[in-house]
């Protein structure tokens, strides 16, 4: 209730006729966009309300500061990845391994779609977080620790004889090297990187 007194306080929709909630959400996937290519920490505003035509006096109607945009746009980027992440690893269509090898064909798709200009906002996000505000490292972990379930899940459908404490724990082995590998990816322009660490990740779990 108090942010949206400040928000209206601060600020009023843009004079468009567009509907608030799609100006809203068009900020965010614009965020998300830009944060995902330059990162948050030297980003401004200009370029992201540029691109949905939104002035910036009416960025304080949705949003109280940059700082609870940023949390908007990871709250985001994580349910859209998410999204991903079920529809990948949750379709019976496919023997457990291949849901996960199908995740990450779709990643090296993307990658190179975008040219190996993007990558991951959470894994960029994670390198930027020595001049993030503090409300946003509370936040990735959370999104992180989200998305290590949904793998500790699918680990339990894949070896279903392992140790928990051994699947929480490679869980979490999976996103370091995946985040790792894929920031990899941007630096030397193929997705190899990935290739790399998926398929010695599959072989670890036959040992």
């Amino acid at each position: 209730m108090q942010l949206d007194t400040i928000k209206k306080r601060r600020g009023r929709p843009a004079k468009s006729g567009r509907d608030t909630t799609n100006t809203k959400t068009e900020l965010i996937s614009s965020g998300v966009e830009h944060f995902t290519q330059f990162g948050f920490a030297s980003s401004g505003l200009d370029q992201i309300l540029k691109k949905v035509s939104v002035p910036k006096g009416s960025f304080y109607y949705y949003f109280a500061n940059k700082e609870v945009f940023g949390l908007a746009v990871i709250d985001y980027y994580d349910n859209y990845f998410g999204r991903k992440l079920d529809s990948h690893l949750k379709n019976d269509q496919l023997a457990p391994e291949q849901r996960l090898i199908s995740f990450v064909d779709d990643a090296k798709a993307g990658i190179e779609r975008y040219n190996f200009n993007r990558g991951c906002l959470v894994g960029n996000l994670e390198q930027e977080i020595a001049v993030l505000p503090e409300s946003h490292r509370d936040k990735l972990v959370m999104v992180m620790q989200g998305w290590q379930n949904k793998i500790f899940d699918h680990l339990n459908v894949l070896c279903p004889d392992a140790e928990q404490e051994e699947h929480h724990l490679l869980a979490e082995f999976f996103w370091i090297g995946w985040e790792g590998a894929v920031s990899r990816c941007k630096l030397v322009q193929t997705t190899k990187p990935i290739d790399i660490f998926i398929n010695h990740f599959l072989q670890l779990l036959k040992k």
